[in-house]
């Protein structure tokens, strides 16, 4: 692995970080006023279609998608490959509010639309990818379920039942991200239409259910320490009660939804750790920022033993995550998803969990303005620690791994 960026990686990181001074930083304090004035908390403000409008003039468009072959995808973005993304994926994560969508880079968009690229038919890609790809409307995936412990998708109660030229679904869903926004138009649906079956890995099925179905119902909002994440279409409960869509919506065949859904969540997670060592570096640079700027006991916090303490440490943590996360990534890009596997575990589990520590000591650093709206610590902090429990929690990728790890000695 080479550790330094290619010149079209150097190219477009210049291009990307300058838009984020100049565009996307100075959008935070107007976003946060305009959606003040909102008829909808979960209209996006009109700052949002601006910035979106700029990324799209200057290239930097779904940057993102990178296909499961591990070969650049011009077809459907910038042809970068993961290695290429991530230190992309990275910046975007310092406002992890408006950037990733200002990209067309946000999840669940992200992983919805490489689902589609590679297991969608034609007429579904027509139909649904295209309008994503150009941000026309936004995707939900409907996976996680409030009786089961979802992150085993062998649990999943939702109900797929085949009815003629027809399935009808029912079930109950939360924590389906992007749902409550207004231009979602489209739910990824994984449920079982094989309850019965022999091969539990096999009772699963995806499936696509537009918005508008009757008997589709967005129940309501879930917080999420508190904040109900408007910028990204919010985490909502939704209850599926004898929707009926044509068969023609079933993604690939029955009982693939749980090939699927692994194929998708590889690449999510990964996506997800970019991010998080941006949200990272932010909370470093105004930790630094607080330091030399507060004095406490009739000195600089700067000159604070145990600042300069957790500076260092969020450095040299910073600095190995980085590299752990461009090797998983070099990984993907060489010997696929599944020869990565091990390392997309450590990831997810590594990065989350130490992101929420340095923010953490950044809150601290601010005080009680570290848990105001003043700065977004605070929701920088409750973003990395929920990571810990998206796409499956630490315990079951510390399983997973170490199950992996003890078979070199069987």
């Amino acid at each position: 692995m080479d550790f330094a960026y290619d010149a079209r990686t150097e190219e477009l990181r210049a291009r990307l970080l300058a838009f984020m001074d100049e565009h996307v930083y100075p959008a935070e304090a107007v976003a946060h006023e305009q959606r003040a004035g909102l008829a909808s908390p979960w209209d996006e403000p009109p700052v949002v279609a601006e910035l979106k409008a700029e990324a799209r003039r200057q290239g930097l468009w779904n940057l993102f998608f990178v296909d499961q072959h591990s070969l650049p995808d011009e077809e459907y973005g910038a042809g970068l490959t993961n290695l290429q993304y991530a230190p992309l994926a990275e910046i975007t994560g310092r406002s992890p509010q408006l950037a990733p969508t200002a990209l067309n880079c946000a999840a669940p968009d992200t992983g919805n639309m490489e689902l589609l690229a590679e297991f969608a038919d034609e007429a579904q890609k027509k139909q649904w990818l295209e309008p994503l790809l150009a941000g026309e409307i936004r995707s939900a995936f409907a996976m996680t379920e409030p009786e089961v412990a979802s992150s085993d998708a062998t649990n999943i109660e939702t109900r797929i039942r085949r009815d003629g030229d027809s399935y009808v679904i029912d079930g109950r869903k939360w924590y389906i991200s992007g749902a409550m926004h207004p231009d979602c138009r489209i739910f990824i649906v994984m449920g079982k239409t094989d309850p019965d079956g022999a091969d539990p890995r096999r009772q699963q099925s995806m499936i696509l259910v537009p918005r508008d179905t009757p008997g589709v119902e967005v129940r309501r909002a879930m917080r999420v320490y508190g904040y109900e994440d408007h910028y990204h279409g919010g985490h909502a409960e939704v209850v599926f009660d004898g929707v009926r869509v044509p068969a023609a919506n079933l993604i690939g065949e029955e009982g693939g939804g749980f090939a699927i859904a692994q194929a998708r969540l590889g690449p999510g997670r990964i996506h997800h750790c970019m991010r998080l060592i941006g949200m990272a570096e932010r909370a470093v640079e105004l930790m630094c920022r607080r330091a030399v700027s507060r004095t406490a006991f009739g000195k600089p916090l700067a000159q604070q033993g145990v600042v300069r303490n957790w500076i260092a440490d969020a450095r040299v943590t910073i600095e190995q995550l980085r590299l752990l996360v461009l090797k998983t990534a070099w990984l993907m890009d060489t010997v696929g998803n599944k020869g990565a596997h091990a390392e997309i575990q450590a990831i997810k589990i590594a990065t989350p969990r130490a992101v929420v520590d340095i923010v953490d000591k950044a809150v601290q650093a601010h005080g009680a303005g570290g848990v105001s709206q003043d700065f977004p610590l605070a929701e920088l902090w409750a973003a990395a620690r929920t990571l810990r429990l998206a796409d499956g929690p630490d315990e079951v990728h510390q399983r997973s791994l170490a199950r992996r790890e003890l078979k070199k000695y069987l």
